[in-house]
């Protein structure tokens, strides 16, 4: 059965280099587990959506809980899927500073990304908006 999460952290460290090596980490074993996604980072927030085999995006979750390269840590949305959204992707990519203010702003009150202030639903018409105007990179 697949599954879809979505999930927020603060990052512990977010230059491009660290946001690099976790990208790097993720496609390696997503690719080894047959997980697909999407990171999307900004002002120090990582929110990331990952879609798999139900124990397995639990596994996952758990290991992103535990590990020690973020904080705070909320779920944000979960459900069971009939088909990936991001099957393109073993981690997509999006720099939310990079990215035109004004989608930003469609969903939060502020043209920043702050999925802690917006719904689970929110955060993901968001991710949407973002792969219909090409801001995801990091193909497979």
């Amino acid at each position: 059965m697949l599954v879809r999460l979505l999930y927020a952290s603060r990052a512990v460290d977010s230059s491009a280099a660290a946001v690099n090596a976790i990208c790097a980490s993720a496609r390696q074993h997503n690719a080894d587990h047959g997980v697909t996604g999407v990171l999307v980072f900004g002002g120090g927030i990582f929110m990331q959506c990952i879609e798999g085999g139900r124990q397995t995006i639990s596994d996952l979750y758990g290991v992103i809980h535990k590990d020690a390269r973020h904080q705070d840590v909320v779920l944000l949305h979960y459900e069971e899927i009939t088909e990936r959204r991001f099957g393109g992707w073993t981690m997509g990519l999006v720099n939310a500073e990079r990215v035109n203010a004004s989608v930003l702003l469609k969903y939060s009150e502020r043209a920043v990304l702050d999925p802690y202030a917006v719904s689970g639903r929110a955060s993901l018409a968001l991710i949407e908006d973002l792969m219909a105007t090409a801001s995801v990179v990091g193909h497979t």
